[in-house]
């Protein structure tokens, strides 16, 4: 029987981190994958396959509405959804041949199959044959993600009402995609299609789409989302998801308590993710879950059974990639007695819409909610030379200090570049920067990033430069 001191079951961006760092550390590793590739739902059918048809759709809708402008005429260009989909998958192999290299580089075991639990140190590897292999591992990191969530009464068909998996591979360009739920994954894949012609609307449950975030931004993210042509529908609660033929009937009912329906030839159905622990053997093991069926871990990311860990999608907290890889590099630490720190209020949110949406820290309606006196301070993308010189002018910047220390609580970014911008944000919360602190920091000229200065003069002292 194979032996080693550290096993990950899972390989995406939490589960092949950890055992990078794990390899790093010195443990001998081995890693779990039931798939042919490695790197989970977010290299394979997640985060890097959806941005790059996000970046696909982008430069399709740039050559038709917005090349013109630049003085670059060219002929009506035409979308092939096929090709899109080719490179799509031609960048997901990039990255799992990338992520395979690396398990060599780290001399990490790589087992493909399902990994189960037969006692808290040893682990039945099944097999695509059918054959068995049976490891044994000193400590053990449960790393297997999370799965597309539905609604009770949706089938999914996978054709026609489908998730985000199979809205990834579409052969053709929806004429009218229905998207249930307005949160991120919703309104990423609702973009990609909207951009290449299809009529999208959006079903939300709430009153806002992405709920989770900064009311500011929500409001700003709607506005534009509609100014492109995306259609809202919200507090509509849906009832019933009727496929007949190539058609689907969405039927819910609005604010009021009236019913209503929409029809389009595809549904996509976005209302989140839950832990995904089939197959594992936990009882077998002894591990708990909790009440929505993720794994139960302490503040050491340690479940009930001393030597079993568990980090990203299928234990509490957001459902982000960098917080899976945070906290695989977190346990690995630990295993090694070293001392490392996880803050759970910096870990930014990004929506990768057009613009982009990113958040980090408190938003004010958290704030408001706690009692704490804060200040805010905002400016706007359409009032910086960079933003005009690329055309990129919708949005804004939103920094919220405490009212009396200066100190930053939230940075909240609609506009070009947010995802990588919030990074500001991010450090300088860290190292518990007032706002004054970025007011008095050098951004280079022109850049996107001068609109968080801005908002720090706004927050600080009520004198940006520019508005």
């Amino acid at each position: 029987m194979s032996q080693f001191d550290v096993t990950v079951i899972g390989s995406g961006p939490g589960g092949y981190v950890a055992a990078i760092r794990a390899a790093q550390l010195g443990f001998t590793t081995a890693i779990i994958e039931k798939y042919p590739t490695l790197g989970g739902t977010c290299l394979n059918v997640g985060c890097i396959p959806s941005k790059a048809l996000l970046d696909s759709s982008e430069h399709f809708e740039n050559a038709k509405h917005n090349f013109a402008g630049h003085g670059i005429i060219i002929n009506e260009p035409q979308a092939d959804i096929a090709r899109m989909i080719e490179r799509k998958n031609e960048v997901i192999k990039q990255n799992t041949d990338g992520i395979s290299y690396l398990m060599n580089k780290n001399k990490i075991t790589v087992f493909e199959g399902v990994g189960s639990f037969e006692s808290a140190t040893q682990i039945k590897v099944t097999k695509n044959d059918g054959s068995t292999e049976t490891i044994e591992s000193k400590y053990t990191i449960i790393a297997t993600g999370s799965k597309p969530s539905s609604l009770p009464f949706i089938t999914l068909d996978k054709e026609r009402v489908i998730t985000s998996t199979e809205a990834l591979n579409l052969k053709e360009i929806p004429k009218h995609l229905v998207v249930i739920g307005g949160g991120v994954i919703g309104l990423e894949l609702g973009s990609v299609y909207l951009r290449l012609g299809a009529q999208v609307t959006v079903v939300e449950f709430m009153d806002k789409i992405i709920p989770g975030m900064d009311g500011a931004l929500s409001k700003e993210l709607t506005k534009v989302l509609k100014k492109q042509g995306m259609k809202f529908m919200l507090s509509t609660a849906v009832s019933a998801v009727e496929r007949n033929g190539d058609s689907v009937k969405v039927t819910a009912k609005d604010k009021k308590g009236e019913e209503v329906t929409v029809e389009g030839d595809y549904c996509l159905v976005s209302v989140g993710r839950k832990p995904y622990t089939d197959g594992l053997g936990l009882e077998k093991a002894g591990v708990e879950l909790d009440e929505r069926g993720r794994v139960k871990v302490n503040d050491h990311l340690q479940t009930n059974v001393a030597n079993i860990y568990a980090i990203g999608d299928v234990i509490k907290g957001a459902m982000l990639a960098h917080k899976a890889e945070e906290e695989g590099v977190f346990v690995a630490e630990t295993l090694a007695g070293q001392k490392p720190h996880i803050n759970y209020n910096l870990i930014p949110g990004v929506v990768y819409t057009w613009p982009e949406v990113a958040g980090v820290g408190k938003t004010e309606e958290q704030l408001k909610e706690e009692g704490v006196a804060y200040k805010v301070g905002s400016f706007p993308m359409r009032a910086l030379g960079r933003s005009r010189a690329s055309g990129d002018v919708d949005g804004l910047v939103k920094i919220i200090a405490d009212e009396k220390t200066d100190e930053i609580l939230g940075m909240h970014i609609i506009g070009a570049r947010a995802a990588d911008l919030i990074a500001e944000g991010v450090i300088a919360m860290e190292f518990r920067a007032s706002a004054e602190d970025i007011a008095r920091s050098s951004h280079a000229h022109p850049t996107y990033a001068e609109a968080i200065k801005e908002a720090a003069l706004d927050a600080t002292a009520k004198r940006p430069i520019h508005m």
